[in-house]
């Protein structure tokens, strides 16, 4: 009796181990995943209702207040405009601004006619799909709950079953109980009493209330003219490059849900008990949490589609064609003679082209003798054809086309490895994408294995590009051979430095001569890329001594290059920083010079620097210094140039009418000079020591200037005050600084 008695308390014992240990603590591990799985919920939830609201109503609301303040805008520029034409006074000025407000007012057009398509189908698919997700994923996570549960009950049930007959009816009782539990009717009565009602879907439709005060607009369509075609382009690039990268994150994401799928179906079958599944409920919430991460982003796959389609749709409607103009200027201009008409460029225009023209120049070659030798050398590969012009931009090739028939062949910018013709025919520019379809190029008809081939072609036997456009190409624009080097020509050494475009190389021209290489990063935007062009369209003009020397472009294929001198003294703060125990007065009066000089004969090009520092100027043989880095320089005929605004501006050396509106000119580069002159003084130090770039600006329109650093001579201190004057007039020109600082030079010993 004592022997069964001590027994039965082992197993009682062992019982209630395996109790505590099994499913009450299992039970304390459901508890806590439920807790989480509420939490979780209630996030998601207030997330995409979060998401909802912003995308459907305080994106549109601010869009329509832009759209309403820019209407105003352009209205009171138009009557400014018709008050100038009546006056006969700064008309050009009047219709610049007229223009910039109207390209305001289209480009936030299109923005708002997107953001309302992405609205739209951001509110169908939360109705549709996203919420009703939501609450099918809560449900099944409770119901994998319950069954979790109820496998606990049915080992609770196990343990504690014991032989005697109160007990057992006990137990029979609970494991009834246990059996009855179904997950996937537990929630019904809870569902229909708690149940949401039907919501109806608004209706997100075009203001139109926005159109009342300008006819030129429509509603949901996109315009595309003259003022939003390239913005249209870029615009549709970037949609492109969302949707790319969303769908990209979407397979990912797939992927990752089948894995844990099939990890949880392997961990379900080597359970040991039945409650060991709730050691799954973790990995089975994190399942639904990434299933409703793949909603949202179907969700916003299916928004960036419908922009894409609205985008496509126009570009490809207007494919080859010219922008179509938003204004006539010619009927309203009545004022102006018809020479006068064409003389004058308009502002507006010379901001459009300023980036054309970059490194090439077209040659007249209608009637040349060598006309027929451009075009029949078709058995030379395509970067060595004359008409072959690289992956210069879309806005250059336009450029170069001048005459009926002028035409050229170039890589696509924003498509590298595609090719186009650009053609000028019947008074517009027009761009055909060159086929290749079974290792053969073509247009409309007979195709050919190589472009040259095709060209000459089409050239010889003036057969129309396509029936559609009765296109001819009649006299090849030939690209300017002294800019034009081969990537083949340039040996990359070693890395020297990285820029905003790419990155900086030494390299080695055939002839051994050391030169340095920038490099534009192939992933660039097409903007970006022409801006890197920029700096060798202002650099191929220039030759003065102290300017850096422009070598020539590799344009014939990505990556783009730009040979430039190689100055074997690398950058003037870090020489400074470097020399600082070195230098004496007169080579600091010597470098200030060679600075100013070098500006003198920028200012008499009507070229404004825009970044004059310390770290874009270079330190050549015997010491002579060089201006640098030209990538945010603009060439303007009137000397003065207008920004909307950019990314990074160098706060500290620009002046404050560049920094309060958008103002560049010779005067603000005098600013920059001084700043330059603060920096060569100091040996290096940063300006305004101290302060941040907020708090230096703040002081500067206070009317604080820096004191003169300690080595600096009185009558160079003087120079810098001239040169920090609030008014832009009142600035001394860059000869006049020239000469007083050579004067200084002569003094110093």
């Amino acid at each position: 009796m004592i022997q069964q008695t001590e027994q039965l308390s082992r197993i009682m014992k062992t019982h209630a181990e395996d109790l505590n240990s099994g499913p009450l603590h299992r039970l304390t591990m459901m508890i806590k995943d439920k807790q989480q799985v509420k939490k979780s919920y209630i996030g998601v939830h207030q997330q995409i209702e979060t998401d909802m609201f912003k995308v459907t109503k305080t994106e549109l609301d601010k869009l329509k207040a832009s759209y309403r303040q820019l209407i105003k805008e352009m209205n009171y520029a138009k009557e400014k405009y018709k008050e100038a034409l009546s006056k006969g006074k700064e008309t050009e000025k009047a219709k610049d601004r007229y223009d910039k407000a109207t390209m305001k007012l289209h480009m936030l057009h299109n923005q708002y006619v997107l953001a309302l398509k992405g609205a739209q189908l951001h509110q169908h698919q939360y109705y549709d799909t996203t919420l009703p997700q939501l609450l099918d994923s809560l449900q099944k996570m409770q119901e994998e709950m319950i069954n979790a549960l109820k496998s606990i009950f049915d080992e609770y049930s196990q343990i504690t079953s014991l032989v005697t007959e109160e007990i057992v009816n006990v137990h029979k009782e609970i494991e009834t109980s246990v059996e009855q539990i179904d997950p996937s009717t537990e929630y019904n009565n809870f569902i229909d009493v708690y149940r949401s009602p039907g919501i109806e879907e608004q209706e997100i439709e075009f203001d139109a209330s926005l159109l009342e005060e300008n006819e030129n607009l429509k509603a949901n369509e996109i315009m595309w003219n003259n003022l939003t075609a390239e913005s249209l382009q870029i615009m549709l690039k970037t949609v492109e490059e969302d949707l790319i990268q969303t769908q990209q994150m979407l397979l990912n994401k797939e992927e990752v849900v089948l894995e844990l799928e099939k990890s949880i179906e392997e961990s379900s079958k080597t359970c040991e008990k039945k409650s060991d599944i709730v050691l799954l409920l973790s990995q089975k919430q994190a399942l639904e949490e990434l299933k409703q991460s793949i909603q949202q982003l179907r969700c916003t796959e299916a928004k960036f589609a419908a922009q894409k389609e609205l985008l496509e749709q126009k570009v490809q409607e207007n494919d080859g064609k010219e922008p179509p103009p938003v204004f006539n200027y010619e009927e309203d201009a009545r004022s102006v003679t018809s020479m006068e008409k064409k003389e004058k460029l308009s502002k507006f225009d010379s901001i459009r082209h300023s980036i054309a023209g970059m490194i090439r120049s077209p040659k007249s070659v209608l009637g040349s003798p060598s006309l027929t030798d451009v075009i029949s050398s078709s058995e030379k590969p395509l970067v060595e054809q004359d008409w072959y012009h690289g992956a210069i931009p879309r806005i250059e090739a336009q450029e170069l086309l001048k005459h009926q028939g002028d035409f050229l062949v170039r890589e696509s910018h924003g498509k590298p490895g595609e090719y186009v013709l650009s053609v000028f025919s019947d008074g517009q520019r027009r761009h055909f994408i060159i086929q290749f379809a079974d290792n053969l190029y073509r247009f409309e008809g007979t195709g050919f294995p190589a472009i040259p081939q095709l060209i000459e072609h089409h050239y010889t036997t003036k057969q129309v590009i396509t029936k559609k456009s009765g296109v001819v190409l009649l006299n090849p624009v030939v690209k300017d051979k002294k800019w034009i080097l081969s990537h083949e020509d340039v040996t990359l050494g070693e890395l020297i430095g990285k820029g905003n475009f790419g990155e900086v190389y030494k390299g080695t021209l055939k002839d051994k001569t050391p030169v340095a290489v920038k490099t534009c990063k192939e992933d660039l935007p097409q903007e970006l890329k022409i801006k890197f062009l920029q700096e060798a369209k202002i650099l191929k003009q220039y030759d003065h001594p102290n300017i850096v020397k422009l070598i020539g472009v590799c344009t014939q294929r990505q990556p783009i290059y730009i040979i430039m001198e190689l100055i074997s003294g690398g950058d003037f703060l870090s020489y400074l920083r470097k020399k600082k125990d070195e230098l004496k007065l007169k080579q600091l009066v010597k470098f200030a010079l060679d600075a100013a000089s070098g500006m003198a004969y920028l200012e008499s090009k009507n070229c404004i620097h825009r970044d004059l520092a310390a770290r874009n100027c270079l330190v050549g043989e015997n010491n002579v210094l060089k201006i640098s880095d030209f990538g945010m320089s603009r060439q303007e005929d009137g000397g003065v140039y207008s920004s909307s605004g950019l990314k990074q501006i160098p706060i500290k050396w620009t002046a404050p009418e560049a920094l309060n509106y958008g103002r560049y000119s010779s005067e603000s580069d005098a600013w920059s000079f001084g700043i330059l002159l603060w920096e060569t003084f100091s040996l290096g130090v940063c300006p305004y020591p101290g302060m941040t770039n907020q708090h230096a600006r703040e002081q500067v329109e206070q009317g604080y200037r820096m004191a003169a650093p300690q080595r600096c001579p009185e009558e160079i201190y003087k120079i810098m005050l001239k040169c920090w004057d609030y008014k832009p007039e009142n600035r001394p020109s860059f000869i006049e600084l020239q000469k007083e600082l050579a004067a200084i030079k002569k003094k110093v010993s």
